[in-house]
């Protein structure tokens, strides 16, 4: 199971949002990659990259200051935010990142999800955000009556790589992450999990550790990192201490 910090991009700079509101954004660097090289220097073994102006408008805004840090950094980087086209899949993986996530896209049209996954095997991850357990699209502007677990069933046998689940309700707030909601999840699909939103104290790291779901093999670490509540460290050696 890994740390994976996050960064964050909108109007070209590294933030984060609460709730995934374009309103409610805190500034923490004018330079994304300077943030993500800090993550690499930190010895993370995989950062998590999202273009939240992509994500809103449903197209990369940020494509090549992206590319320019996945072909910078020393340490796997996946990327997601306004993917929703096989060219600019491609043009991230030929950059260098270790894999794409699809977002929105999954949820409209599972047919380019299994188009993708035959063309990038091992390559695409979906990104299932939900509130309340129902699936939140568009840059999370949008909540269907769709409910997570029901579309990780609906993808898995297209061939995805595996789904990073965010309880929206909890991203940003510093509240602990829904760990009912997540062993929901998880008990849906068997394929690999990354766990977002919501890890604010080392404790929050213990208690997903102490889940012992299997196909969890991670978690996303965004604002507590950068407010400092624990280093990239601490919550590492939190992990290897409950994961055993």
């Amino acid at each position: 199971m890994k740390i994976i910090p996050a960064v964050d991009v909108k109007g070209g700079k590294c933030v984060r949002l609460k709730q995934g509101r374009a309103d409610q954004e805190t500034v923490y660097s004018d330079d994304p990659l300077e943030m993500a090289l800090h993550w690499d220097e930190q010895d993370a073994r995989l950062i998590h990259i999202v273009d939240l102006d992509g994500a809103f408008d449903g197209k990369p805004v940020n494509l090549e200051l992206i590319k320019n840090i996945v072909y910078n950094c020393s340490v796997d980087v996946q990327v997601g935010g306004g993917i929703r086209s096989l060219e600019t899949i491609e043009a991230y993986l030929k950059a260098g990142a270790y894999r794409v996530i699809l977002g929105t896209v999954a949820q409209k049209d599972p047919a380019f999800v299994e188009t993708a996954c035959q063309r990038f095997p091992g390559k695409i991850m979906v990104g299932i955000d939900a509130m309340d357990g129902q699936v939140a699209i568009k840059g999370w502007v949008e909540v269907t009556s769709q409910k997570a677990g029901d579309l990780a069933q609906k993808l898995e046998p297209l061939g995805v790589a595996g789904f990073i689940y965010t309880d929206i309700s909890r991203d940003g707030m510093m509240q602990g992450p829904n760990l009912e909601s997540l062993k929901s999840f998880a008990s849906a699909t068997s394929k690999p999990i990354v766990a977002s939103g919501g890890v604010s104290q080392l404790h929050d790291v213990a208690n997903i550790a102490k889940l012992k779901l299997d196909q969890i093999e991670g978690m996303i670490v965004g604002k507590a990192l950068y407010d400092k509540s624990f280093t990239y460290k601490e919550a590492v050696k939190e992990l290897e201490a409950h994961a055993g």
